[in-house]
């Protein structure tokens, strides 16, 4: 038999100690942002490290009870904007000088990773299926290029980007950025060359022209440009078909601190701070905020008093503030993936199942043995839960239970089962079918001492599907188990407790396609010309390949 196990990809990464941040309601005021003394800028590149980050390390599809504590605290802070720092266009530059100055960053580090933060934030929301086409409309300085790295990520990630960069630097860095995206074919466009509705051309525009140094009123040809990122939002206003509007830090034309003061400017579906966000950002309005740039040190966060979220995982982005309502009916995924073809596929189901859950643990998908079983007593009533798949073999799926719950009972009723791999990130599913039995004693016996010491004592105290008081009963008998077997080294197995084997009858593999247009694969027995073979069966063609 296979034995499924974790990958060490797939294992849990310890998680940073989290600096506690003591914070009061006046720290979020402008008036009130602490400010470091002149001695700070001196010591700041010597004491930068030595301090806990109050950012937690990646957890990556983490298996530990870690990370669902870890999941619960972005979401917290992720719905609560009030509890976010916010910064003055001071701060902002004293923070620029600072990780530029000691503590040893380079412009065009910074200029990368905010523009990495930008095109994954697009990548949360805006999915390249269906928003395309973008835009980056790119400004002299820095905010500019952080928008000509920007649209070279979102090159790689799948769209198709375009560039106006009308008054272009002639640094070395910002024509390093323009020879890398003309590699790419990424084409550059003139103001000329712009139509005068924006939406006719592009789903997507980035709006990377000014960010929290700009003083002043924008002169040509920005101003014009200004304009047409105004004019969409009247278009969506009057239910038009419009481009979506993306700005960098800063809507270009804001005041870094009072916002769209007179109402009339840019109106962004989304904003993505950088560092931390500016006082401006308070008055935005648009349905996603995001904060980029993961790379403010403690020593900054301490002495500005900074509360910032966590970033979850290894993302370059985090959502501030809640997502906004969607209407569900609306929620649909237009899935690109390779096609699933009858010449491509294993002739044996059980070899076609081994090969994509192979590429669903090297994908580093969560859990991919888990699946949803589903079982039906004599009453005739389906219920369903999700089980881990803790074996498969020429016989069958294994996977173990509590032998007086209530999918115990329905399977001792009806001893036929369905089983649900689904693997998103993949875009697969498939379903097996089949009659069940339990597995030998020895063969549960085995696993259960395989298993770690709580999650033995775990099975004897969980009396699944019945009713207890509260989870200080589970807690406490788990405990007075712990003490008795303390001494000893082999935990008894239950008796109530043990593995089945689904036996398949039917397979079904289905690889989501763009247009609904699924590929739907079925493995069914079938005896041809006096042998077993396995049918496979795409509707409405059906293929036959022998049954070994």
């Amino acid at each position: 038999m296979l034995l499924i196990r974790r990958s060490r990809a797939m294992t849990c990464l310890f998680l940073s100690q989290l600096l506690p941040l003591t914070l009061s309601h006046s720290h979020n005021n402008a008036s009130s942002t602490c400010k470091p003394s002149r001695s700070f800028y001196y010591s700041l590149a010597k004491n930068a490290w030595g301090s806990t980050c109050p950012i937690s390390l990646p957890a990556i599809r983490s298996f530990a009870s870690n990370s669902s504590i870890e999941a619960t605290r972005v979401m917290q802070s992720m719905t609560n904007p009030e509890s976010i720092s916010y910064l003055t266009q001071r701060d902002a530059a004293e923070i620029d000088e600072i990780l530029m100055g000691p503590l040893g960053f380079s412009v065009d580090q910074l200029m990368e990773l905010a523009g990495l933060s930008v095109a994954t934030s697009i990548v949360e929301i805006y999915k390249p299926s269906e928003y395309n086409r973008v835009l980056a409309i790119c400004g002299p300085g820095n905010n500019g290029g952080d928008g000509l790295v920007a649209a070279r990520h979102l090159h790689h990630f799948g769209y198709k980007p375009f560039v106006c960069y009308p008054k272009r630097t002639a640094k070395p860095l910002y024509t390093g950025l323009v020879t890398q995206l003309e590699s790419l074919a990424v084409p550059f466009l003139t103001v000329e060359d712009l139509p005068s509705d924006l939406s006719k051309d592009f789903d997507i525009i980035v709006d990377a022209m000014f960010g929290f140094s700009f003083h002043g009123t924008p002169r040509p040809p920005f101003d014009d440009l200004i304009q047409k990122l105004v004019y969409l939002h009247k278009c969506n206003q009057t239910c038009q078909k419009s481009s979506l509007i993306v700005s960098i830090d800063i809507p270009s034309g804001w005041h870094v601190e009072g916002g769209d003061v007179n109402g009339e400017g840019i109106k962004p579906d989304m904003l993505v701070s950088l560092t931390a966000p500016k006082l401006c950002a308070k008055k935005f309005s648009g349905p996603h905020h995001f904060l980029g740039g993961r790379f403010v040190p403690p020593s900054i966060v301490e002495n500005y008093k900074l509360h910032l979220p966590p970033y979850p995982g290894t993302s370059m982005c985090v959502r501030i503030g809640k997502p906004p309502q969607i209407d569900i009916s609306a929620l649909r995924e237009n899935y690109i993936s390779p096609e699933f073809l009858e010449e491509q596929v294993e002739a044996n189901p059980m070899d076609q199942f081994l090969k994509w859950f192979d590429d669903a643990v090297a994908a580093g998908l969560k859990e991919p043995n888990a699946m949803c079983l589903s079982t039906v007593g004599k009453d005739g009533k389906p219920s369903s839960r999700m089980v881990l798949l803790k074996g498969v073999d020429k016989d069958g799926f294994v996977w173990y239970t509590n032998y007086e719950s209530r999918k115990a009972n329905q399977l001792s009723e009806n001893p036929r089962a369905s089983l649900l791999f689904y693997w998103d990130g993949l875009n697969r599913q498939v379903r097996v079918e089949g009659f069940v039995q339990k597995v030998s004693d020895e063969e549960s016996e085995q696993y259960f001492h395989s298993r770690p010491r709580g999650s033995q004592i775990g099975a004897i105290v969980s009396k699944q599907s019945t009713i207890v008081p509260g989870r200080h009963v589970l807690y406490q008998q788990f405990k007075e188990l712990e003490e008795k077997f303390s001494d000893t080294n082999l935990i008894p197995k239950p008796k109530h407790w043990g593995g089945y084997r689904l036996k398949p009858e039917l397979f079904e593999f289905w690889q989501g396609q763009q247009s609904r247009l699924h590929d739907r694969l079925q493995y069914v027995p079938q005896e041809i010309r006096g042998k077993q073979a396995w049918k496979i069966v795409r509707i409405p063609e059906v293929y036959f390949v022998p049954w070994e």
